[in-house]
């Protein structure tokens, strides 16, 4: 009598567990959502410009990384280059916090046997390679690979405030609006 009872309680509860899997499988298959990605022909390129006077160089960065990669649009798709092409005028006014000015250390490498150089920010100033340094920003916010130095190439920095993409007719993006910490 015992097992008897054991096994129709398994049985139901084994029943009750496969009708359970069974509703619920056909009830996520009917409702599974549909991956969107987008083709190389539905990308719509706008021109977007952003004004680096008095803008803080990682939060300027950060925006103008997610603008080249697309992440600002619904449509956004990690394989496709899908981002907008930028432009940044006044890489000269740009700020660093704290003393990286004087204590961040970029390095490159000649390819000679010894052949290691160091500079700072403010030496790059000094040289007139200021857009240098907003450039290096942004691509240590890029995936590394093909797609990200095609993403890259859309980005254009001019160190006043003369440029020569007056007929693409840039967006303007108020990056001071967006928080009171972009800008000094």
């Amino acid at each position: 009598l015992n097992t008897y009872n054991l096994l129709k309680t398994l049985f139901l509860r084994g029943f009750f567990l496969l009708n359970y899997w069974l509703n619920f499988s056909i009830y996520v298959f009917e409702h599974a959502m549909k991956t969107f990605s987008l083709k190389k022909s539905d990308i719509k390129k706008k021109w977007v410009l952003i004004d680096a006077k008095d803008a803080v160089l990682g939060r300027l960065a950060v925006i103008s990384a997610n603008i080249l990669r697309g992440k600002n649009k619904p449509e956004y798709t990690p394989n496709q280059d899908c981002g907008d092409n930028l432009i940044i005028i006044n890489s000269d006014k740009i700020h660093l916090k704290g003393k990286k000015a004087d204590n961040k250390i970029y390095y490159r490498h000649t390819g000679y046997p010894g052949g290691i150089k160091e500079t700072t920010p403010n030496k790059m100033k000094e040289k007139n390679k200021s857009d240098e340094i907003i450039k290096l920003a942004i691509k240590r916010m890029i995936p590394k690979g093909p797609l990200g130095r095609q993403q890259l190439s859309n980005c254009i920095i001019y160190r006043d405030e003369n440029h020569k993409h007056e007929a693409q007719n840039p967006f303007i993006i108020d990056i001071a609006s967006m928080n009171k910490k972009n800008k000094i």
